[in-house]
């Protein structure tokens, strides 16, 4: 039995003027390519909004009010150090009118994995041949854009 250590984590989906949602790809030795949100683990004590702020600023360079958590899952899976997780992942929707990436504060870790990164329209995600995180990120936008 797999002993999996507890990780909340925020994650955010960031909305360009055009809609596109920018998502980061991870390349790693133990596993296929794939791409995924920004944001990451909570810090001790830090509160998921907190979070959500301080990933986007560490991963993209920018500087938003995350607003309020939209979306929740909880999902199992093994971390780029190669920890077991039980992942209480919570989202949060910032849109930004044209913002301009910067990987300058990204860690040692994030240099080495994060390769690339783009801004994805809804219709490119089910055909993209490399795996997208969240698996539901084209309903979790399609629900973004009935509320807006």
């Amino acid at each position: 039995m797999t002993v999996r250590l507890k990780r909340p984590a925020a994650r955010i989906l960031l909305l360009d003027s055009a809609g596109r949602v920018l998502l980061f790809r991870f390349v790693a030795d133990d596993r296929p390519p794939f791409w995924a949100t920004p944001g990451g683990a909570l810090e001790p004590g830090e509160a998921y909004a907190a979070a959500a702020r301080r990933e986007l600023f560490e991963e993209t360079g920018i500087v938003a009010d995350p607003g309020p958590e939209r979306f929740r899952r909880e999902v199992v899976f093994r971390t780029l150090e190669g920890a077991d997780v039980a992942a209480d992942e919570r989202f949060f929707v910032i849109r930004c009118a044209n913002p301009e990436i910067r990987a300058d504060g990204h860690t040692d870790l994030e240099r080495r994995v994060m390769q690339d990164w783009r801004w994805f329209t809804r219709g490119e995600l089910a055909g993209w041949p490399e795996t997208i995180w969240p698996a539901d990120l084209a309903e979790m936008l399609d629900e973004i854009a009935e509320a807006a």
